[in-house]
């Protein structure tokens, strides 16, 4: 089981450098890290008394590595969460903010624990996740790991501009889906006939 701080590494290299896209919501990011997050922080890099697209560009690694540790791993309680589902709800709340624990509620009132879904992470949600994970560790992270895809799925099906996201030029799995499965047994993962037959619709 990798650490919190190897954890923390991997999102990093899996959000990749400076982009400014217009489609993503987020606007400038560096490392996972946006320009809303960056002001909301006072991440002021070059320090002239504001937080822009200059910031975001002289973000560091490590930088984004504190912030993630500190802001989405610590902060919200991910670390009071079932081993076997921190790494991915970590990952999904870098992504997704409260959303990541508001899809692990839902997934568990799903599965009869009584939880409010509220996306705050507290001992009422703690208790729910390790009642679930005691029946069945694996069977959980892998149904959360669907579950994050499938919010993937829904996101890019009500907003066409995020579709590419989902599925890359070619027709294939985009990174959204492919993130999502990194945290899914293979054996849950989508074939590339099953994952057409999903998008089929986007045109």
């Amino acid at each position: 089981m990798l650490n919190v701080q190897q954890i923390a590494r991997e999102i990093v290299a899996r959000e990749g450098g400076f982009v400014d896209d217009p489609d993503d919501p987020g606007g400038a990011t560096k490392f996972g890290v946006t320009i809303h997050t960056a002001r909301r922080l006072g991440l002021d890099k070059d320090r002239d008394g504001d937080v822009d697209a200059a910031d975001i560009r002289a973000l560091t690694r490590e930088d984004a590595e504190r912030v993630f540790l500190k802001h989405y791993y610590e902060a919200p309680g991910i670390s009071g969460l079932p081993e076997v589902l921190q790494a991915s709800v970590f990952d999904m709340y870098v992504n997704a903010g409260g959303n990541a624990v508001k899809i692990l509620q839902r997934l568990l009132v799903q599965m009869g624990q009584q939880v409010t879904v509220d996306g705050q992470i507290g001992p009422q949600t703690i208790a729910a996740c390790e009642a679930a994970a005691g029946l069945a560790p694996h069977h959980l992270a892998d149904a959360y790991g669907v579950a994050r895809r499938n919010y993937y799925f829904r996101l890019a099906d009500l907003r066409p501009k995020s579709r590419k996201y989902a599925r890359t030029r070619a027709g294939h799995k985009g990174g959204w889906i492919k993130r999502a499965e990194e945290f899914i047994s293979p054996r849950y993962h989508l074939s590339a006939e099953e994952f057409q037959k999903r998008v089929a619709s986007w045109g």
